[in-house]
């Protein structure tokens, strides 16, 4: 057997993501093994850069110390079953996967330490945020070393329940489309009002996105930012008094997070 490695499952994306996060760190290279059968143009020169391991089916030369679920929910039942070979008494699982309980984890693997976490795609430039639920077989070192892991992307919210994962899913991890269809929206409503179509697109995305910075930099409560804005009588309280009357923004997201959330239960099973 080799000496225990991390472990990384699919990588897409995400599991890209969080790979560079892992070699940014000065983490030895040769601790990581990629498992996919066709990694993304980013992961593959990542690969090519550090000389790390890849194969395009599970090892059996391998007891992980960490096993990295960074594959698509539909795809977890085929994957799962090829990993049996890699799992030890002491090895956790972080799986990364919307929807895909530690109940479904465990029927493949075994009675393991399993952490569910659900980062979103600002990862990818370093600027997400990760949910996190650690089931009762994770100890704190365990949970320490996936707290390390996930926060190479941002920073790691855990909850003391598995179901709220589902929630955090709705919010945050479904959430970035929420402000991109924003942008979407600030854009056609300005080329409605008059202006160029690129130029409306131009100023609502730097809009989405200087807010979002300033309220990065902020201590001060969104309401307060919001509030900060915002003049009586002005444009921007005229502007407020249709997204706000009688909570129409705010029953409108709460729908939509509601819906996502409900989603990720039936991927759930």
């Amino acid at each position: 057997m080799s000496s225990a490695p991390t472990v990384l499952v699919g990588a897409g994306n995400m599991g890209g993501a969080m790979l560079a996060g892992w070699l940014d760190s000065d983490t030895d290279a040769g601790s990581y093994i990629i498992v996919d059968p066709s990694p993304s143009p980013t992961v593959q020169l990542l690969i090519d850069k550090h000389g790390l391991r890849h194969e395009k089916a599970a090892p059996s030369d391998v007891e992980a110390a960490i096993v990295v679920l960074a594959v698509k929910p539909q795809m977890m039942e085929t994957a799962l079953p090829a990993l049996t070979g890699m799992i030890g008494d002491d090895t956790l699982c972080i799986s990364i996967a919307a929807g895909t309980t530690v109940s479904t984890i465990q029927s493949f693997l075994g009675d393991i330490a399993v952490v569910r976490a659900m980062p979103n795609t600002p990862a990818m430039v370093g600027r997400g945020i990760t949910g996190a639920w650690a089931n009762a077989a994770v100890s704190p070192a365990q949970r320490d070393a996936a707290d390390r892991m996930l926060s190479v992307t941002g920073p790691v919210e855990w909850v003391d329940e598995e179901p709220l994962i589902d929630a955090i899913t709705a919010v945050s991890g479904s959430g970035p489309a929420y402000v991109f269809y924003l942008a979407e929206c600030m854009a056609e409503a300005g080329r409605r009002a008059g202006l160029d179509e690129d130029i409306a697109m131009r100023l609502a995305r730097a809009t989405v996105s200087g807010a979002g910075e300033l309220m990065r930099r902020s201590d001060d409560p969104a309401e307060t930012l919001r509030k900060n804005v915002t003049s009586p009588g002005g444009t921007t309280a005229a502007a407020l008094d249709v997204l706000m009357g009688g909570d129409a923004m705010q029953d409108l997201l709460t729908r939509a997070v509601a819906a996502a959330k409900k989603r990720a239960g039936e991927l759930a099973g």
